[in-house]
């Protein structure tokens, strides 16, 4: 059933060859990587004026231009920055990889660590402002906004477990009908503009001016959210066809450029027009005071709402690769390097799920709750990255070292800047939380790979020692137990196994009462086998223990190097559910027994037929 209903939502299993059929292009990987810049239009400009607004009044708008269009300035220094970074590490890993190699260990999982919170927040944020914006269309949506958000995040989730390829299709054509759908509102907005609106003030002349340097770095800190998902085509050059570095930088180019005009035009729009900042979004306000209710305010409501759940997307590309390249080097769980049915990194794409579903939850979707704790992870990261780059500039030089480096060492004093005025600014928005979850996430990354490291210590065989091995001495003496409840086929079946492999075999049975033993006893006298069986009354209901306290008795005389092999029957029912119906006690008593190194534990399966089957052969034998 669970195969079947996996097969149906992921698709069947692709061949590990397939990899490279499942890469896409630039028509295809611009939308996939670009969603999350280029939706932060939906809400970076509102962010920003949720700041201004309450403290200026109509005067924010006057402030909102501006502002933008310093961060569309630190926009093209990270574009600059980041194809240098594709040319030279065109294996994916971005600044994780870059800070590593070129800043040192601590440096690198910093940025790992810093840009994985950022990928969660990612998606909590774009699905949080997906149900916003429809929501402002649809109130009686309202009550509701926590479940459609993770509706949402499991529907992301199953479409990219499909894979990179019909994902990128899948999610791909609504943010060109998004973009389409922007630059429409925004020709239509210019032209019908005529001045009839009264402009505010460019100036915040009559406001302290301390307080106003206040406000606009707090505004500027919303509004950095646009930069977000800039990274993510550096972390996603592998997934690119050949020449990868070539169409990753042209995928960069045109997402700074279509970010540039879209974050730019729609801030002039609202300086414009000077929306309400309330129930509704900003972004609808806007189209429906340009186009009325007709049929382009649904088109943007609808394309608004689907790009800032495809903006999700860029996390989905993202997370799974870099988390897949720290798996590979030891700082997180190998899992998360393994490649699922449809070649995606399936346990990343579960576990980002998992994470943003958490996040939807605790924060009840709220965007301006998560803003709080966003961006500050990726200016980490893109600190980090421009610093190795520079770093790497002075050590290797080359053909125009000295400009690649003014353009990194500029975008990392840009980037580190940002990231003190976001972590003040937004440190009682909840900023602290990532500040103090980052190195929490540190330490655990550092042990995951201490002990990694450990254990490939513990189990390395050098060739000098395999040389000097001789297999056919002190050869270990097996012993069998089988533990038995009942006296069944299960059971026969395991003591048939057991007389296979050793000479030493004992059945071994614990019960809770007298009465139980005697009809054990006489059941297993009926058995042609020379097996002894050994009985254990248990008390207070245990099983381990009793078969651990035989092992050590003097009646067993177990001997130090000789290896006990406990073989466990077990019967295994056809359908899921009846698999609840029972206790399943052998699973228990394989890892407790586990934790001994002298100890082997065997599964022996008995598969029984569907209740049907079974019950139909037993009324033809009656």
């Amino acid at each position: 059933m669970l195969k079947k209903l996996k097969r149906v939502l992921i698709g069947r299993p692709l061949k590990s060859k397939a990899i490279e059929d499942e890469k896409y292009g630039i028509l295809w990987g611009l939308p996939i990587l670009s969603s999350d810049a280029i939706s932060s239009v939906a809400y970076a400009g509102q962010e920003m004026l949720l700041v201004l607004l309450p403290a200026i009044g109509l005067m924010a708008y006057g402030q909102l231009p501006g502002i933008s269009f310093a961060i569309i300035g630190l926009l093209v220094l990270l574009t600059l920055s980041y194809r240098q970074t594709i040319d030279k590490y065109p294996n994916g890993g971005g600044a994780y990889t870059v800070a590593k190699e070129n800043l040192g260990l601590i440096a690198g999982v910093s940025a790992g660590a810093a840009l994985s919170i950022d990928y969660v927040l990612t998606v909590a944020v774009s699905i949080s402002s997906a149900v916003e914006q429809i929501t402002s269309a649809f109130i009686w949506l309202k009550p509701y906004t926590v479940i459609v958000g993770i509706v949402l995040v499991l529907f992301m989730m199953v479409g990219n477990l499909r894979g990179i390829r019909e994902s990128s299709k899948f999610f791909g054509i609504p943010a060109y009908a998004f973009i389409f759908g922007i630059f429409a509102m925004l020709l239509m907005g210019f032209v019908n503009y005529n001045g009839n609106v009264a402009a505010p003030p460019a100036t915040v002349q009559n406001v302290v001016k301390p307080i106003a340097i206040i406000l606009v770095l707090r505004a500027f800190s919303n509004g950095c959210t646009a930069l977000t998902g800039v990274e993510a085509v550096s972390n996603a050059v592998p997934n690119f066809k050949q020449p990868s570095p070539k169409h990753a930088k042209i995928v960069l180019l045109l997402l700074a450029t279509i970010v540039l005009l879209l974050f730019g035009g729609t801030s002039i729009l609202a300086y414009f027009y000077q929306p309400e900042i309330g129930e509704k979004a900003m972004l609808i306000q806007l189209a429906e005071q340009i186009f009325g209710r007709g049929f382009m305010f649904y088109y943007i409501t609808a394309t608004t709402f689907i790009i800032l759940v495809m903006a999700a997307n860029t996390a989905y590309s993202g997370f799974p690769l870099l988390v897949a390249v720290m798996a590979r080097d030891g700082y997180a769980p190998r899992q998360l390097s393994m490649r699922g049915d449809r070649l995606s990194y399936s346990n990343g794409i579960i576990a980002l799920s998992a994470a943003a579903i958490l996040l939807i939850i605790i924060f009840k979707a709220k965007v301006t709750s998560l803003v709080g704790l966003y961006a500050i992870g990726v200016f980490i990261s893109f600190t980090l990255s421009q610093s190795g780059m520079l770093v790497r500039w002075f050590k290797e030089k080359g053909k125009h070292w000295h400009w690649k480096a003014f353009v990194n060492g500029l975008g990392a004093a840009v980037t580190g800047t940002a990231v003190l005025v976001v972590a003040v600014t937004k440190f009682h928005e909840g900023a602290w939380l990532v500040v103090l979850v980052i190195p929490i996430l540190i330490i655990g990354m550092l042990r995951v790979h201490k002990h990694y490291k450990a254990i490939a210590e513990q189990l390395r065989v050098t060739n000098e020692e395999l040389d000097q091995m001789d297999f056919t001495e002190n050869l270990y003496a097996n012993r069998v137990i089988v533990p038995i409840q009942s006296v069944n086929k299960s059971s026969i079946r395991a003591l048939r196994y057991a007389k296979t492999i050793s000479d030493n075999v004992v059945a071994f049975c614990v019960t809770i009462d007298e009465e139980y033993e005697k009809k054990i006893r006489e059941k297993y006298s009926h058995i042609k086998i020379d097996v002894p069986l050994v009985v254990r009354y248990s008390p207070f209901r245990k099983v381990v223990e009793p078969l651990l306290r035989f092992i050590d008795s003097e009646e067993y005389n177990y001997k130090k190097g000789d290896i006990i092999t406990v073989i466990l029957p077990q019967f295994n029912v056809k359908s899921f559910w009846h698999k609840l119906l029972h206790n399943y006690t052998g699973v228990y008593i394989q890892r407790e027994l586990l934790k001994h190194k002298h100890i082997v534990v065997s599964i022996m399966p008995l598969q029984l037929k569907s209740d049907d089957t079974a019950l139909k052969k037993f009324r033809e034998k009656q």
